[in-house]
């Protein structure tokens, strides 16, 4: 007969990406105790016993990190035989976004540092966070196409060209900038601000910001936000 008893333990991960000074970063952890510690990983942690997975990554992201997000969503299960030595472990692992600018970094429980990365210069990492992080970068960029998500990685004012360098950063691809500006302003969620900023001997540039309600309200009617850059 066979043996229908079960050791698995259910975890969550949180791959929370920002953008600063035209990169993409990562969150990450370095680990204090266990078979890994030392090594840089996602902030995650195991699922208690009356806690929902949504209670448990905001908890984990707090107590590792110090931060807390407006927006998180599930990006997939990962639940290899063999993704953890500490035994038979399956993770769900969440997606987020933010401005860095806006949170600052507390390691703390089993946490020894938490830290920006560049996703282009990602150390090693404990169990298979690469290819989670892989699999959340993908998201991220198809995302981009279709919901305005990338506002949520610049300050509430910014630059258009700012915009622009967010999206050919991301999206790894050189823009028609006059192209891009027209479909992004013909949406009519972009507000001008009246404040400028100066740079350089140029004139200065004004300030915009998105209009988030308006948004929300066009999407109740059936607008789609879409981007196509190729």
């Amino acid at each position: 007969m066979p043996d229908d008893t079960q050791n698995i333990r259910l975890a969550v991960d949180a791959i929370v990406f920002g953008y600063k000074n035209q990169q993409l970063e990562v969150l990450l952890i370095k680990r204090k105790f266990g078979d890994q510690k030392g090594l840089w990983a996602l902030p995650g942690g195991f699922v208690l016993e009356n806690e929902s997975l949504d209670a448990c990554v905001e908890r984990e992201l707090e107590e590792e990190a110090g931060i807390s997000l407006n927006y998180l969503e599930q990006l997939y299960t990962f639940g290899d035989v063999n993704r953890d030595p500490r035994g038979r472990i399956v993770s769900v692992a969440y997606f987020g976004i933010v401005n860095p600018e806006n949170h600052s970094l507390k390691a703390d429980t089993d946490a020894e540092d938490a830290q920006w990365f560049s996703i282009t210069e990602l150390p090693d990492l404990a169990f298979d966070h690469h290819e989670i992080i892989q699999l959340a970068h993908k998201r991220l960029v198809d995302k981009l196409s279709y919901q305005p998500i990338g506002f949520n990685l610049l300050p509430t004012k910014f630059l258009f060209s700012d915009l622009e360098n967010l999206y050919s950063t991301l999206l790894n691809v050189e823009l028609d900038r006059r192209n891009f500006r027209k479909k992004i302003l013909s949406f009519g969620l972009l507000e001008e601000t009246n404040e400028v900023v100066s740079q350089g001997a140029g004139r200065p540039a004004k300030l915009f910001q998105f209009n988030l309600k308006k948004y929300k309200q066009l999407e109740n009617k059936g607008f789609h936000f879409e981007i196509k850059l190729a």
